[in-house]
């Protein structure tokens, strides 16, 4: 097996979402990366459901799974018979014990620096919130609209939904 992984971090890293206050990554999305069907995934947790506890890993609520799925909304959602897993990122951890193959703790090493990395970006953007706010304290009103400016651009840019795919014309 070559130690070459052809996801990086920052392509994981794009992965993790933010549902009930914990950053994860979704079961089909470490099935991808692991090279495995999320059934197979699914199963090897089950069979180990000892180490995965609530703080390791969740199933989604229909509601959770109905918002993501507006929120991406994707076509490569559909069909699924059940709802996904969301994996923390000690979740992610136990599944390299659980897999056991070296693809797996390759993936896991990248999935770890990953999980590294949003923090990381989260903390500095933190820290870049806070001097900005000290800063807009020692300057006048008249300095608002820049610092405005400033904070728009620190936001996540907000993408337009698309629909993915195409529609069939009706012949009358």
């Amino acid at each position: 097996m070559s130690k070459h992984i052809v996801t990086s971090a920052r392509s994981i890293a794009n992965r993790i979402l933010l549902m009930r206050g914990a950053r994860v990554i979704l079961d089909h999305d470490l099935a991808e990366l692991y090279n495995v069907e999320t059934k197979a995934l699914k199963r090897a947790v089950k069979r180990n459901a000892a180490r995965f506890p609530a703080d390791f890993m969740f199933e989604l609520t229909k509601s959770e799974f109905d918002n993501l799925r507006s929120q991406i909304d994707t076509s490569s959602w559909g069909g699924r018979r059940y709802l996904p897993y969301a994996f923390t990122e000690q979740g992610v951890a136990m599944l390299s014990s659980v897999l056991r193959s070296q693809r797996a703790v390759l993936v896991n090493i990248e999935i770890m620096r990953a999980f590294v990395q949003v923090r990381e970006m989260l903390m500095s953007h933190k820290e870049l919130t806070r001097r900005l706010d000290e800063l807009e304290k020692n300057y006048d009103s008249n300095f608002r609209v820049v610092f405005e400016a400033i904070r728009q651009l620190m936001r996540a840019p907000e993408y337009p939904k698309r629909r993915i795919g195409f529609e069939i014309e009706k012949r009358t």
